[in-house]
């Protein structure tokens, strides 16, 4: 359950529902990649002040649940979750460009939501069941 924290002249609770795709819909994010992905996910966020609070996916895309402060801009965070990933999952694992035609990892969009308590719990589930679908 989400908390509220404090900040300086202010109350707050910011959570997100975020999701993308791999580009194509190609269906490379196998047990390996994924465990790698989870590494770089959740150093991206330590370093940039927000927390994962939930993380899945399946062979095609990210499922993730963020918790942050009123400063962080979606698309600045967004923007630095896919492309730093995207970075360093090619690094680690360069066979994925032969299934991407050697371009990008991350399809350009995304979806975010706002989460609150009352949706939270149903969030959680939604993502954690990803792979059972």
């Amino acid at each position: 359950m989400s908390t509220v924290k404090k900040g300086r002249g202010y109350v707050y609770s910011i959570q997100y529902h975020i999701v993308w795709c791999v580009k194509y819909r190609r269906k490379v994010l196998t047990s390996v990649v994924e465990e790698k992905l989870r590494e770089i996910l959740f150093k991206i966020a330590d370093e940039n002040g927000f927390t994962i609070e939930e993380f899945n996916c399946d062979q095609d895309h990210v499922h993730l649940l963020i918790d942050c402060k009123p400063q962080h801009y979606i698309p600045n965070f967004i923007k630095a979750l896919k492309g730093v990933s995207g970075r360093f999952i090619f690094k680690e694992c360069p066979w994925l460009k032969d299934s991407l035609c050697g371009g990008h990892l991350w399809n350009p969009s995304y979806f975010v939501a706002t989460v609150s308590e009352n949706t939270e719990a149903q969030v959680r589930d939604y993502i954690q069941s990803q792979k059972e679908k």
